[in-house]
Order: structure tokens, then C-alpha cells, then sequence
């Protein structure tokens, strides 16, 4: 009679039904906002080139600064919702500044590329 050793905290489980195309989902739509943003940084220039960049790495800045999960402001920058947001209320408000548009490129773009690698957020 056989049996299975104890599953630990260590022991790594198998990917949940449905995980494969939820990533390649994500990693699709990274691909697309990353080419939107190239595209907008050669369409206005460098004020939106760095704006997509640092919007970019905001998550990782966050890092930085010493704030860990499950902080509130590491789950801020984190949210889809946010950016989402910022280039919504951008293409349809009357703000006319390129280098928000491409602030919330750079922005959702880490997100989406973080959700295809499989980084969730830390639940609190």
C-alpha cells in the first residue's frame, strides 16, 4: 500500500484550470499597451517617453521605498483599475497632456506584464 507524503507550505502546487489563458491574456494585452506606448513616445516625444518609463518602474519605486506588502499604497499601485482610470478619464476628458496617456500606458503595461508572470496581489 502506497501513500502520499504530507503536501507542506513548501511543496508547490499545480496551476489552477484556466491560469494558461488568463496569463496569456495578460501577456497579450502587455504586448499591445507596450507597443501604444512606443508608439506615443515617437508620436510626441521624450516628456512622454519618461513619463511612460517612470510610470513603469513605479511598482518596483515602491519596493524601493521600503513599502511591502500588503501595504496600501504597494496594493495601490498595483490595481488595474487605476491606470485604467487615468487613460480613460484622459480620452474622453479635456485634459490634453500626452504625457499622462502615456503615464497610464507605462503603468498598466508593468501591471499586465507582472499578472502574466504570475504575481498576484498579497491579500492583507
Amino acid at each position: 500500500m502506497t501513500t502520499e507524503p504530507p503536501r507542506d507550505a513548501a511543496t508547490p502546487s499545480r496551476p489552477r484550470v484556466g491560469s494558461l489563458p488568463k496569463r496569456i491574456a495578460w501577456g497579450a494585452l502587455a504586448l499591445f499597451l507596450a507597443g501604444f506606448a512606443v508608439f506615443e513616445s515617437q508620436k510626441y516625444g521624450l516628456p512622454t517617453t519618461a513619463a511612460a518609463l517612470v510610470f513603469f518602474v513605479l511598482p518596483d519605486l515602491t519596493r524601493l521605498a521600503g513599502v511591502r506588502p500588503p501595504g496600501a499604497l504597494y496594493q495601490a499601485v498595483n490595481r488595474v483599475w487605476i491606470p485604467l482610470v487615468v487613460l480613460v478619464c484622459y480620452t474622453f476628458g479635456p485634459i490634453v497632456w500626452p504625457p499622462l496617456f502615456t503615464a497610464g500606458l507605462g503603468w498598466l503595461t508593468r501591471i499586465a506584464l507582472a499578472r502574466m508572470l504570475g504575481r498576484r496581489l498579497a491579500s492583507t
